[in-house]
C-alpha cells in the first residue's frame, strides 16, 4: 500500500509521521495568526475544516490508488500507514466486514507535536482528521471516539462501522 509522497529532494518515501511533521510548523503558525485576527474558537473552527476537507479528499485518493474501500483495507491504512515506524501502538479488539474497534495505547504523533511546541494544537492537526478521512476512503464508514491520548486520555478509542443497507 502506496500513499507515500516522495521528498522532492531525494527521491525517498515521506511516511504519514514525516508528512505531519513537515506540515505542522506551518499549520501552526497560520491557525496562531488566525487567532490574534479572530479569536481562538473562530480559527480553530476554521482550521479543523479545512483540515478535514483535506483528510477526506486524501481518504477519497487513497481508496481510488487501492481500488478497494472496506473496512479490512482500512485496517491495512492503520497498519501500513498511521502506524508506520511503530508511531502508534493499539491494541484490535474487533475486526470484521462491519466493525474495526481498537484502543491506540501508544501515540508518538502525540510526542512531534509536544517536542514541537504544539500540544494544543495536536489535535485539530491529526486526530481531527481520523473521521474525514474515514468518511472520503468509504460514505459508508463511521468513526465513533470519545477520548484521545492527544487531549490527556489513556487511549484514543477508534470504533469504526461500516453502515449496511444505505
Amino acid at each position: 500500500m502506496d500513499s507515500q509522497a516522495a521528498n522532492s529532494e531525494t527521491g525517498t518515501p515521506v511516511s504519514h509521521m514525516e508528512r505531519r511533521a513537515i506540515q505542522a510548523p506551518l499549520a501552526a503558525c497560520l491557525i496562531r495568526e488566525f487567532m490574534q485576527e479572530l479569536g481562538e474558537e473562530k480559527a480553530l473552527s476554521i482550521a479543523a475544516n479545512a483540515i478535514q476537507k483535506d483528510a477526506a479528499l486524501a481518504g477519497q485518493a487513497l481508496a481510488k490508488q487501492i481500488g478497494q474501500n472496506d473496512l479490512a483495507q482500512l485496517s491495512r491504512v492503520v497498519r501500513e500507514i498511521w502506524a508506520q515506524n511503530d508511531a502508534l501502538t493499539f491494541n484490535i479488539l474487533v475486526e470484521n466486514d462491519t466493525e474495526l474497534s481498537f484502543n491506540v495505547i501508544g501515540c508518538r504523533y502525540v510526542n512531534l507535536y509536544e517536542k514541537s511546541g504544539l500540544s494544543e494544537l495536536g489535535f485539530c492537526l491529526s486526530c481531527a482528521r481520523d473521521e474525514a478521512f474515514a468518511r472520503g476512503f468509504n460514505p459508508h464508514i463511521r468513526l465513533t471516539r470519545s477520548q484521545t491520548l492527544m487531549q490527556g486520555a489513556d487511549c484514543c478509542d477508534f470504533r469504526f462501522t461500516l453502515q449496511t443497507g444505505q
